[in-house]
């Protein structure tokens, strides 16, 4: 029996689905809109960006379409005359039309809810503000025809469920298949914080930090070629990535299951000697302490 997806309110007053299957919703229940403002549009610069006239952005795991909405209203506030071109992959129709079903992007300024409307349905927007395409199946595949065409993003939005229950996005191979989708000066966005997916971007050649928190202690995170646009990680967050934690998720091949990638890793972990993330925690909660004179 296919899924069922009814909206589930987050903590700003917009709505989201939950996913039976990853046991998660789609969104942060802190904030559906404000998450795909503050961890994707807003910290990939689009507003500062706009006034080049032309923007590419990709969008991976489209799911409801808040990413590119957001992305669109930030670029179109700051240059109602910017050209933007999407790239968006998602695994199937089922959740984008949901969102179309129960009027989710309405509440987005027009013409934004009507154009992804068009590309929901369509499959494809050509307009003079708007050339966009939904690629739909497995992302591990799809994303190679993006290479293939020589596809550059100025904002790439890495937005699947979780590392521990989605590993098949967050892999060394995977990252590194985004990486080379990525503009010179363009920016890699996510929600996640984790240490493997930070540790996979470094591994594709990409400088990493912080963005801002949403609704929760974590920070997401924010990659580029470019560290110039960046601020650089604490001592103590590049300390972790050195732990046994942030072992990186491998699918060598971009086939695995869920279930094999993440043995793998824990087979990694067993053997690589490092130190553990409860080890470094302790060392530098000491270091804090002697700092208090505790």
């Amino acid at each position: 029996m296919s899924q069922q997806f009814n909206p589930w309110i987050t903590d700003d007053g917009s709505y989201t689905f939950f996913s039976e299957e990853f046991g998660q919703t789609f969104h942060s229940k802190y904030g559906a809109r404000e998450e795909s403002l503050f961890k994707y549009a807003i910290p990939t610069l689009l507003a500062q960006k706009a006034d080049r006239g032309h923007l590419r952005l990709l969008d991976i795991c489209y799911g409801l379409g808040y990413n590119s909405a957001a992305a669109l209203s930030t670029i179109w506030r700051s240059n109602p005359d910017c050209q933007v071109e999407i790239i968006a992959l998602e695994l199937d129709r089922t959740v984008p039309s949901a969102a179309v079903e129960h009027h989710l992007l309405d509440d987005w300024e027009q013409p934004i809810p009507e154009l992804l409307l068009q590309l929901v349905s369509d499959g494809v927007v050509n307009r003079s503000q708007l050339h966009a395409q939904l690629r739909l199946g497995d992302a591990r595949q799809t994303i190679d025809r993006v290479i293939e065409r020589g596809y550059t993003a100025d904002a790439i939005f890495l937005d699947p469920f979780s590392p521990t229950a989605c590993p098949q996005l967050w892999t060394i191979e995977f990252v590194n298949r985004v990486s080379k989708c990525c503009a010179p000066d363009g920016i890699v966005a996510t929600y996640s914080c984790a240490s493997p997916v930070r540790t996979a971007m470094i591994a594709a050649g990409l400088s990493v930090a912080n963005s801002v928190c949403v609704g929760r202690k974590s920070p997401g995170t924010i990659a580029s070629f470019d560290s110039t646009q960046l601020t650089p990680l604490s001592q103590q967050q590049q300390e972790h990535l050195q732990t046994r934690a942030a072992i990186p998720y491998r699918d060598p091949n971009l086939t695995d299951s869920m279930a094999k990638i993440i043995v793998r890793r824990e087979l990694e972990q067993y053997d690589c000697g490092r130190e553990t993330a409860s080890q470094w925690k302790k060392r530098w909660w000491n270091k804090y302490s002697n700092r208090q004179g505790g």
